[in-house]
């Protein structure tokens, strides 16, 4: 019988060739040893030795003994197995134990989602009775509606009792929320240490209480039905030198009026910052977007603009800007 040609395989494993080979062994009571070459799993499996009286043969060895051998083997690698589950378990079960305690108790403390203009209102409230030094925010826009009335008097309930308590608040606006009657009329109510400052463009809403907790957007939308609750040390640092800094750069809203800054050629500051964003190639709804003002708006002040300049189109304007050099003047 010719051997077939022997395919890689486990060597616990007996295939085709293996086998036949070894039925042959059995049927004729020894095969040539040169044939085991075709099946090195016969002798891996000890399924056949070296016959004593001819070392050039093999002699199979009986099946059920083969079989029991093998079998041991199995089970002997089964409680190998079995014994290193156990192991295992053992030092994972502490390292489990200590996880779960840091989930429960740690992370809790450093991010915590909030869903929900109840929940949200309620985590921030309760931050804020606990406030003894200072409330910074940034606020890009601020919508009329009852909504935002009612969330207007809620903060008003709260920022008054850190005032009372001798702390301080800074707030950060856009230039757009200078003249909203709801915003007028909170800092003529607040009794304190008070601040207001606007700038042309400001960060999504934040708010930060006493430099150790802090409230940012959760989500994407712009509905506010989501915040994050974070009071990570360094990320709170973060937000600290975040707002410091936009903070230096705007202009004095309240307790006076912000000092209007010298036009330049007839140019505003409105205009001044359109400019930055035109020549950065920014559409019209982008930049009234960025500015807190609607389309028709950003193209009147656009308009003026290129009167101003002298400009008949798009692209003109964008090089008038750049060769007037204003936008590299301190206004």
């Amino acid at each position: 019988m010719s051997a077939e040609s022997h395919n890689e395989h486990d060597s616990e494993d007996l295939c085709t060739t293996g086998a036949q080979l070894y039925e042959e062994a059995l049927r004729e009571g020894r095969i040539p040893f040169e044939r085991a070459a075709s099946a090195p799993c016969l002798i891996d499996l000890g399924l056949v030795h070296p016959a004593l009286d001819d070392q050039d043969s093999l002699e199979p060895v009986a099946p059920t003994v083969a079989l029991h051998r093998l079998l041991r083997h199995s089970e002997e690698r089964i409680t190998s197995e079995w014994q290193r589950k156990e192991r295992l378990a053992g030092v994972f079960a502490s390292l489990i134990q200590a996880g779960n305690e840091y989930s429960t108790v740690t992370e809790p403390t450093v991010f915590k989602a909030l869903s929900g203009t109840a929940q949200i209102n309620g985590a921030i409230s309760e931050a804020m009775a606990e406030a003894r030094e200072e409330l910074l925010s940034i606020q890009p826009s601020t919508h009329k509606g009852q909504r935002n009335e009612a969330a207007q008097a809620n903060s008003m309930t709260r920022d008054q009792a850190l005032l009372d308590r001798g702390g301080r608040i800074r707030t950060l606006y856009q230039h757009t929320q200078r003249h909203v009657p709801l915003i007028i009329a909170r800092y003529e109510q607040l009794h304190g240490d008070a601040e207001a400052r606007t700038l042309d463009e400001v960060t999504d809403r934040l708010l930060i209480i006493d430099r150790r907790v802090a409230f940012i957007p959760g989500a994407p939308a712009k509905d506010g039905s989501h915040a994050l609750e974070v009071r990570h040390p360094a990320l709170i640092s973060f937000f600290v030198t975040t707002f410091e800094r936009l903070w230096r750069l705007g202009s004095l809203m309240y307790p006076k009026a912000a000092v209007q800054r010298s036009p330049h050629q007839g140019i505003t500051p409105r205009q001044r910052a359109i400019a930055g964003l035109l020549i950065e190639g920014h559409t019209d709804a982008v930049i009234a977007d960025r500015l807190g003002m609607n389309v028709r708006t950003a193209r009147v002040h656009i308009s003026k603009l290129a009167a101003t300049l002298g400009s008949e189109s798009r692209a003109q304007l964008g090089y008038l800007i750049g060769q007037s050099g204003f936008l590299d003047q301190a206004g």
